[in-house]
């Protein structure tokens, strides 16, 4: 029996099951990869919002990364919540000890619920030492502004701001559209050294809690499996669209968990 590659997440862990740690196993179960999960932060969470977070000491979250990497064959690792500038560097350090092939880079900054997952001081940590170690950053557009300064009105804006990230390290950038009006549709842009694309699909009255960390996850896994950059980002942008459209409210509010199993394997 061959040893399969598995994907690392190292994010926080949501209490309430919808976004963070929770999300992306279920993300890479649905997949066909193993999972794997080093908790940088914890939250207190459900979706009416956040209440209280934690944040482990850095030494016990790099023997979790030790660990994986010590014992798992790692295809691609995952980052999400990461809370403070202590963390970030311990991560940054981390990565660049094992040197990864892939890390997607999901800036979590912000909750759904507008609760602030962020310090102001690691702000520029992540800039400095975690966007030049990405193969690609996932911001969606508060969080490209709080990276970049920039305002992001319209698609010359957007395109503006991922020229900024790409200059700042990153190789790749899919800046996500749903914040951004734009009718009827959500327009996420993806550009790379060779190419800039625009995928588009239906804008669903739905409010969905962890799209974000679900979509990283998706890339993650999909490069795992093999897929080239630009392939993983497309596919799992219709992952997103059919965990969506199968979305249920297991909380009392009105946000929505994604059906992260809605059909099966996606691929």
């Amino acid at each position: 029996m061959t040893q399969p590659s598995s994907v690392l997440s190292i994010a926080g862990s949501d209490s309430g099951g919808g976004a963070g740690i929770q999300a992306d196993l279920k993300a890479f179960a649905a997949h066909g990869v193993h999972g794997l999960s080093a908790i940088a932060a914890l939250t207190a969470q459900h979706t009416r919002g956040v209440t209280a977070v934690h944040v482990p000491p850095v030494n016990f979250l790099r023997a979790q990364i030790d660990a994986c990497f010590d014992d798992f064959d790692v295809g691609a690792v995952k980052l999400g919540m990461l809370a403070s500038a202590e963390v970030i560097h311990a991560v940054a350090d981390a990565l660049e000890t094992y040197r990864p092939r892939y890390v997607v880079l999901d800036p979590v900054m912000v909750a759904t619920s507008g609760a602030k997952l962020l310090e102001d001081a690691a702000l520029d940590a992540l800039r400095t030492r975690l966007l030049p170690l990405a193969s690609i950053v996932t911001p969606n557009i508060p969080e490209a502004e709080l990276l970049t300064g920039m305002r992001i009105a319209d698609a010359d804006a957007a395109a503006a701001t991922m020229a900024r990230l790409r200059e700042g390290g990153a190789p790749a950038v899919l800046l996500k559209g749903g914040h951004l009006a734009e009718g009827d549709k959500v327009i996420d842009r993806y550009v790379d050294d060779d190419a800039s694309l625009e995928f588009i699909h239906d804008r669903l009255d739905i409010d969905g809690h962890g799209t974000g960390c679900t979509l990283a996850s998706a890339i993650a896994a999909n490069l795992c499996r093999g897929l080239s950059l630009r392939a993983a980002v497309e596919a799992a942008t219709d992952y997103i669209e059919a965990a969506l459209l199968a979305a249920y409210r297991p909380g009392r509010s009105n946000v929505s968990v994604l059906g992260h199993f809605a059909g099966g394997r996606p691929l």
